[in-house]
């Protein structure tokens, strides 16, 4: 095992992500705890494995997809032996495009996003050559659940995230050296600040860190999309939650859980999944008079609503500038023990339906942690339950309203699409193209 992690903590005044704008960005005036990136990798039989933590909202695609060939070509590995996941915490800098900076921020100069992005870019490059570099450690490897119970379910449904999943690399002595740890809600606990900050994730690291010391922890994200932590929202609730998630994984830790080998076992693919669109110049009118009437009266009254309805009138009338699909990266890493130790990062803001069933499938969270946020997040990753007929009332996560069902709404606004996800019974339907694959690449 070997370790290294970066400060990417950006100037101040550059626009912070999480939460809609009325008329201008927010932006940072200092910072409340540093964003970090960390790099953990796990060398199996003298191949490198490697899982890059970065407290980012989301990562977007294009990034990504740029990033990747120059992570792949620093040493001799595939690319599915290489995973980025993002904590989502709020309060960390805009992204370049998803969500879309001028619908929900009503961001127009770009100049220091960009420069920040691509600047992050070659710090992430520096960060895993670094971690390759770095002096190995000797470890086994040991897995356990913790329970935290501070997540509800914002969407209404009956899934509620409780587990915690914890992986420890422990030294000869069994003093654990990392420890990567998981949970299933959304890093919102600060609320809306002025200042940079992981929330509680970052919380969680150094309670972690402090406890042990020469320990490296980082945390990966659950299905979190429909997942909440209880209220309120303020810096002494982000602190004592964090407090709460890193004493139960420290507490896990002090004592070896079920034992994890080799070899490890990576695959990375990938589903497209169509979106609702229409198909005849009617319904493409009727689509259009719906943005138009959402110019006057948005669904919920929301000003980036107001952006999103210019910005699809404007793509409908010039014919062109709408994606008819979205490709959501889905990886996996296994690891043999009894029973085998299954990791699924899957792409987008992935709800906790999907948590359930595949836990379902692969022996619970003793046998599998999955987690949204990885690779590239450009959307939520919803299952059938957030469209008709389980929720005929609009929803955020399902990219829908009332108003308009066909139309992009809720969360398909803020992230620039024309329309939502098929669903069932339709044809391509996201939710049996995501369980099909995944099933495949977890089997």
């Amino acid at each position: 095992m070997s370790t290294a992690r970066i400060d990417i903590t950006p100037t101040v005044m550059t626009e912070m992500a999480g939460y809609g704008c009325v008329s201008t960005p927010r932006r940072a005036t200092g910072t409340y705890s540093p964003l970090h990136a960390t790099a953990v990798v796990l060398w199996d039989d003298g191949s490198p494995n490697v899982i890059i933590s970065m407290d980012v909202e989301g990562i977007p695609a294009a990034w990504h997809q740029a990033l990747r060939p120059r992570l792949v070509a620093l040493a001799s590995w595939a690319s599915s032996d290489i995973v980025l996941v993002g904590t989502h915490t709020h309060n960390a800098p805009m992204a370049p495009d998803a969500p879309d900076p001028y619908i929900l921020y009503n961001a127009t100069d770009m100049t220091a996003c960009n420069t920040h992005w691509a600047q992050l870019s070659d710090n992430i490059v520096a960060l895993v050559t670094a971690a390759l570099a770095a002096p190995r450690v000797t470890v086994t490897l040991d897995y356990q659940f913790a329970t935290q119970n501070w997540s509800f379910n914002r969407a209404g449904l009956s899934y509620t995230e409780t587990d915690v999943p914890v992986l420890t690399a422990r030294k000869p002595d069994g003093l654990p050296a990392v420890i990567l740890f998981s949970y299933g809600t959304h890093p919102v606990t600060a609320g809306q600040q002025t200042l940079w900050d992981g929330d509680f994730p970052s919380a969680a690291v150094a309670v972690i860190e402090a406890a042990i010391p020469g320990c490296v922890a980082a945390f990966l994200p659950g299905p979190a999309g429909d997942q909440d932590p209880v209220y309120p929202r303020s810096w002494a609730e982000r602190n004592r939650h964090g407090a709460s998630l890193g004493q139960a994984v420290v507490q896990k830790a002090s004592a070896a859980g079920r034992a994890i080998t080799g070899p490890l076992m990576t695959s990375l693919s990938s589903i497209t999944a169509p979106l609702m669109l229409p198909t005849t110049p009617a319904e493409w009118a009727t689509l259009r008079a719906s943005y138009v009437a959402r110019l006057t009266n948005p669904p919920h009254g929301d000003a980036w609503a107001v952006r999103h309805a210019q910005r699809m009138i404007a793509a409908i009338d010039a014919g062109s500038g709408w994606a008819t699909s979205i490709t959501l990266p889905t990886q996996v890493w296994k690891l043999s023990g009894s029973p085998t130790l299954r990791l699924g990062f899957v792409a987008g803001e992935l709800t906790s339906g999907y948590g359930v069933l595949f836990r379902n499938r692969f022996n619970g969270t003793n046998g599998l942690y999955i987690g949204g946020y990885a690779n590239e997040c450009v959307c939520y990753t919803v299952a059938d339950t957030f469209f008709p007929p389980y929720d005929t009332n609009g929803s955020y996560e399902g990219g829908w309203d009332t108003d308009a069902p066909n139309a992009g709404g809720g969360s398909m606004g803020i992230y620039g699409f024309m329309g939502h996800f098929r669903y069932y019974p339709q044809v391509g339907a996201l939710e049996g193209l995501l369980v099909a694959a995944l099933t495949a690449q977890l089997t």
